[in-house]
């Protein structure tokens, strides 16, 4: 009776952390759509739109990462747990605040560059800087974005925009601190877990090239590493053989 009880608590712990994974796993791909789209913030893209799509984007973050953060230190609070599902655990926690890390910087550069290149300037574009092309198949990534209402006064918008942007700058910045302090986990102690040299997995058109490279095999590689240091070695005698023959004739 009581290893049918201990074989449902476990099975149960490992559902809620598939739940805690899949929460982090979403919240990475969200904050980095949001890095993506800051980089066009005070660029010759900038504009209304882009602001929108950041700040559903950011607030889809922020809403993850409250639930991540939730769900992880109950996990990590609780002593009984396994070895294996605490170091598991331990790991999504250091994915979850490295990724709130960079999210907060990111709304820090987003803050700075939209204070210094408010959408109610008159300037006709801005500096020449940031990504170019269109925003919208990027934040789709993240979330299925609604229509924006964009008849506002761009001067009202941008003070609007600064200040939530701020008001959610400090909530983030909060939520750094009271994870470091409910949950001691130090970063440099998690060891990662898998093969060595792994290559990212992903399906997006970003990582065409990675996906190249995994579906090549890797005696095809081999192969062409051992063509090219053959090639290198006959030449560099190529060049020997050449040099002691000027020597010699000169001589």
């Amino acid at each position: 009776m009581d290893g049918k009880v201990a074989d449902d608590g476990g099975r149960g712990s490992q559902k809620l952390l598939e739940e805690v994974r899949a929460l982090v796993e979403t919240l990475n791909k969200v904050v980095a759509c949001y890095h993506q789209l800051s980089s066009c913030v005070g660029g010759s893209t900038d504009s209304g739109q882009l602001r929108h799509e950041l700040r559903q984007t950011r607030e889809r973050a922020q809403q993850l990462a409250l639930d991540s953060r939730r769900l992880l230190t109950a996990r990590l609070r609780d002593r009984s747990l396994a070895p294996p599902t605490r170091l598991e655990a331990e790991l999504l926690w250091v994915s979850f605040s490295s990724s709130l890390e960079l999210l907060h910087a990111d709304m820090c550069k987003v803050f700075s560059v939209g204070q210094n290149f408010p959408l109610s300037s008159n300037t006709g574009v801005l500096v020449q800087t940031g990504m170019q092309g269109e925003t919208a198949k990027v934040t789709a990534r993240a979330l299925s974005l609604s229509e924006p209402d964009l008849n506002e006064a761009p001067a009202s918008m941008d003070r609007l925009e600064q200040g939530e942007l701020e008001a959610e700058k400090a909530r983030v910045d909060q939520m750094i601190e009271d994870m470091e302090q409910r949950v001691n986990v130090l970063r440099w102690t998690v060891e990662a877990q898998g093969p060595q040299n792994a290559e990212p997995v992903g399906s997006g058109s970003s990582l065409a090239l990675l996906s190249v490279l995994q579906a090549e095999p890797e005696q095809h590689r081999c192969k062409r590493g051992q063509m090219f240091v053959a090639a290198l070695v006959v030449s560099l005698a190529a060049a020997a053989l050449l040099l002691s023959v000027g020597v010699l004739y000169l001589g």
